[in-house]
C-alpha cells in the first residue's frame, strides 16, 4: 500500500493512502484526535477506567498511536491489547513517525518500537503491565472469543471507503466479543453506521467532537 508521512495541525504525523483518499488521522491533529476519541471518550470513560485489567480490541492499529497514548495513560492499569491490521507499516514509515517524541516521557520512543517490532499472531509482553496482540488479517476474516473485550476501537478507514467494514455483520460480531456494559469508541456518525450500531443491540451516545468533526460515537453493550 503506498502511504505518505503528512504533519497534522497539531504537529503530529498522520500517513496519506491515495488508495483511499484519505489520511490515518485527521489533519486537525493526529495526537488530539485520538486522544479525544479513543482516550477521553473510551479508556476514560467512568466506568473502563475503574477496571483494574482491561482486554481492549483495536480495529485498525494502523501508525500504532492509539496503542501509545493507551499504554500512557493507562499505566495503573493492566492492558491485554488485541489490534487487527491488514496492512502493517514497515520500518521506514512507523521509524519517521513522531508521536513517542510529542510525548512527555523518556520510555515512549522505546515503547512505540517495541510496539512496531512485535511478532505477529501471538501476545508480546511490550512491558509487565502492556501485552499486545497483533493480528495481520481482514476485519471481515477476524475470529474473536465471546464476553472479552472491554473497551473497541473502531478505527477503521471511513465508511465512504471501506463500507464492509462498518456493517451490522461487523458490529455483531464486536458485540458478540464484547462483555456487558463495554464500550465502543469511533470517530464516525454515519446514518448506516448509527442504524448498523443499534440493529445488533448496542445503545449509543453522540458526543461532542475533536477539532475539525462536530461529533464522534460512543456505543454501549
Amino acid at each position: 500500500m503506498q502511504r505518505s508521512i503528512i504533519v497534522t495541525e497539531d504537529g503530529s504525523h498522520s500517513l496519506y493512502v491515495p488508495q483511499f483518499r484519505q489520511s490515518y488521522h485527521s489533519v486537525h491533529g493526529a495526537l488530539q484526535e485520538s486522544e479525544h476519541i479513543f482516550i477521553q471518550a473510551g479508556l476514560a470513560c467512568e466506568h473502563i477506567s475503574s477496571y483494574p485489567c482491561l482486554n481492549i480490541f483495536e480495529a485498525g492499529f494502523g501508525t500504532g498511536l492509539n496503542a501509545l497514548l493507551t499504554w500512557y495513560h493507562a499505566q495503573q492499569q493492566i492492558i491485554n491489547y488485541h489490534a487487527i491490521e491488514l496492512y502493517p507499516l514497515q520500518e521506514q514509515e512507523y521509524g519517521l513517525l513522531n508521536y513517542a517524541q510529542m510525548l512527555p516521557c523518556r520510555e515512549s520512543q522505546q515503547i512505540f518500537l517495541r510496539m512496531h517490532q512485535a511478532a505477529w499472531g501471538e501476545w508480546q509482553a511490550i512491558t509487565p503491565c502492556f501485552n499486545l496482540y497483533k493480528s495481520q488479517t481482514d476485519l471481515q476474516e477476524a475470529s474473536l472469543s465471546e464476553n472479552r473485550f472491554h473497551l473497541v476501537y473502531f478505527d477503521a478507514f471511513s465508511p465512504g471507503e471501506q463500507p464492509e467494514l462498518w456493517t451490522e455483520k461487523i458490529f455483531a460480531m464486536l458485540y458478540n466479543a464484547m462483555i456487558p456494559q463495554g464500550v465502543l469508541v469511533t470517530y464516525s456518525t454515519m446514518g448506516v453506521v448509527k442504524r448498523a450500531l443499534k440493529s445488533v443491540g448496542f445503545v449509543i451516545e453522540k458526543l461532542p467532537g475533536p477539532k475539525g468533526k462536530r461529533e464522534i460515537l460512543r456505543a454501549f453493550k
